[in-house]
């Protein structure tokens, strides 16, 4: 499955929507990206974690920044 994560590039810093990033992961659930995430990126503050798929993931797909990523 694929998840969209929208996340603060700095922990450290207050959470400020303008500087809100996303990266798409793939993975079996959102605890497994969550876990990833924080296991093997530690500097960023993951907000909030979307499982997308069918009209909604082709839609994503269409954008320049789409790349997954995929952490074993």
């Amino acid at each position: 499955m694929i998840f969209k994560v929208f996340y603060q590039p700095l922990r450290s810093e207050a959470p400020v929507r303008e500087r809100t990033e996303v990266m798409y992961v793939e993975g079996e659930s959102i605890r497994d990206v969550r876990t990833s995430i924080d296991h093997l990126i530690k500097d960023i503050n993951v907000e909030f974690i979307r499982e997308v798929s069918g009209e909604f993931l082709e839609y994503e797909k269409q954008s320049a920044d789409y790349k997954v990523a995929t952490f074993a």
